[in-house]
């Protein structure tokens, strides 16, 4: 008796051990294709990088540095004339949680005009905010404004969804700030290549186009979220 439970115990031992090496062969995949994916399409200097007519924001928690810095490099990036219009997107699945609407005032005290605004509401991930990009807003070639590790992956789904997408780099927090972040990250690309390549997940979300351009109805109504 007390052998065949030693040897129970020996067995799932052993299959965690195998379960475990898989796992970490699985997220050393991910993170190798991910980062491959952006190979010479990350900027860290905003006179470097191409123009063109949008930039994509990607939502973080109002207020974090990931936000703050985030922020600067759309506003400096707009500043060039890098790019016309700024869609901002991000997590207002709650009432009193509105990331596009603080991201689109912080873009207003850095002298951005309103006028250069829209906003997505509905990117509550990042494939979300990317794959609407070209199926709400109609955009297919943009920019995308974050971290360089958050635009990696990015720029790995907006390849796999057919969408030409180069990035620009938001100042990134050292290691003791961001560990936790940089942790999760290696199981996020996990996601994103189950996502992009065998479930071919789609957006939580479509809804009614909005064509950005200075005719259109604006994608930021007044009095909306967090003003």
């Amino acid at each position: 008796m007390f052998y065949r439970y030693r040897r129970t115990l020996r067995h799932l031992f052993l299959l965690g051990l195998l379960l475990a090496a898989l796992l970490a062969g699985l997220v050393f995949y991910a993170s190798q294709h991910v980062t491959a994916a952006s190979k010479a399409r990350l900027f860290n200097d905003v006179s470097a990088i191409p123009a063109r007519k949008v930039a994509l924001v990607l939502g973080a928690k109002p207020g974090n540095r990931y936000f703050t810095r985030r922020i600067d490099a759309a506003a400096a990036l707009w500043q060039a004339g890098k790019v016309s219009w700024l869609l901002v997107s991000g997590d207002n699945r709650h009432k009193d949680y509105n990331e596009p609407a603080a991201m689109r005032q912080a873009l207003m005290r850095k002298g951005v005009p309103s006028s250069a605004i829209f906003c997505d509401y509905a990117g509550f991930t990042t494939l979300d905010s990317v794959v609407r990009a070209r199926d709400v807003f109609g955009e297919d070639r943009i920019i995308i404004v974050s971290q360089a590790f958050h635009n990696q992956r990015a720029i790995y789904l907006a390849q796999h969804y057919g969408i030409d997408a180069i990035a620009l780099n938001a100042e990134d927090l050292d290691f003791q700030h961001g560990k936790y972040t940089q942790f999760r990250e290696r199981f996020a690309r996990v996601r994103a290549l189950l996502d992009a390549t065998l479930l071919r997940r789609t957006p939580h979300f479509l809804g009614d186009k909005v064509v950005i351009d200075a005719h259109a109805q604006r994608g930021c109504p007044a009095g909306t979220g967090n003003e």
